[in-house]
């Protein structure tokens, strides 16, 4: 993990009780009987401990999600936000002094509202959250409703049309130094299905033959969240054939990249979209390697 995540070492389950006394209704041991755990198979575990890390590390007092909808995993999420950190801090500063405080689109950005959550409190940036679910912005605004600093600092917008990306978000007024984006990964409803699945066996919770039962499957997730025509490949894609259009309006858009193998083809959409720079980013979560990708149409030498 990246050096500034405070979760690099793993969970400490006793400041985390301390914080949130319900979750050790959920704490049980590992299989080899040494360390506290959850299971993670169990959608209100998860929530619960998510709740305990947003309380006991960034001072989050209210926060809930809808059955079935998204729950992030707190550390890899928080991540990004640190490596994004350092994506401005290699930027020239005559660009970083177009406006401050940092402000930055979170396209996706779910009932959880978990990206500016994360960065309003780490780095105490101003974020738009896009989703194109009515009920992930009314919840998200509920959640930042109930602090005084997110509610000043997070704005949550419905995308009216599920065909665009920035379109619809982005208004003539406004600049942003960074996107940031979760994108949906699979290519229909049942693929997704056979991902969640997947998930729920390899926590050695299913027999062979089993039926998984449905509110079981740990991280939930609505369609905009887990699918789209395409998938993540397309997606992308998508937005980045839309961000040409906003090229003076945003410094660097970026946007996670599950598989390694669509590196190549989003390279080639961006040099057909004249980006003047490209990064990939690579991160690690224990043995996950994940990475994002990041464009410009700024000159950056």
């Amino acid at each position: 993990m990246h050096k500034k995540n405070r979760h690099k070492q793993g969970y400490n389950f006793t400041d985390l009780v301390k914080a949130l006394p319900k979750l050790s209704a959920f704490i049980i041991k590992n299989k080899y009987n040494n360390q506290d755990t959850i299971d993670f198979s169990n959608s209100e575990a998860v929530k619960t401990l998510n709740f305990a890390l947003l309380k006991n590390g960034y001072q989050i007092n209210f926060w809930d999600i809808p059955n079935n909808y998204l729950c992030p995993p707190i550390p890899g999420r928080v991540d990004y936000i640190h490596h994004l950190k350092d994506l401005l801090t290699t930027t020239p500063k005559n660009l970083l002094a177009m406006q401050n405080p940092v402000n930055v689109l979170d396209i996706g950005t779910g009932a959880s509202c978990i990206y500016p959550i994360l960065g309003q409190r780490v780095y105490g940036w101003h974020f738009v959250g896009s989703d194109v679910d009515p009920v992930s912005i009314k919840v998200a605004k509920h959640i930042t409703a109930a602090d005084k600093a997110l509610n000043k600092a997070i704005t949550c917008r419905l995308q009216p049309n599920s065909h665009h990306i920035f379109n619809g978000v982005i208004t003539e007024d406004e600049f942003y130094h960074l996107t940031l984006c979760n994108p949906p990964f699979h290519r229909s409803l049942a693929e997704a299905s056979q991902g969640s699945t997947r998930k729920w066996k390899n926590l050695n919770k299913a027999k062979a033959g089993s039926k998984v039962p449905e509110k079981q499957l740990n991280f939930g997730g609505q369609k905009a969240e887990l699918w789209c025509p395409g998938g993540e490949l397309a997606f992308i894609d998508k937005m980045i054939k839309e961000s040409k259009t906003y090229q003076k309006q945003v410094l660097w858009f970026t946007c996670l990249v599950s598989k390694k193998e669509h590196i190549g083809k989003l390279k080639l959409s961006l040099k057909k979209s004249s980006a003047k720079n490209f990064k990939v980013i690579n991160m690690a979560q224990g043995q996950k390697v994940s990475r994002f990708i990041a464009w410009t149409f700024y000159d950056m030498s």
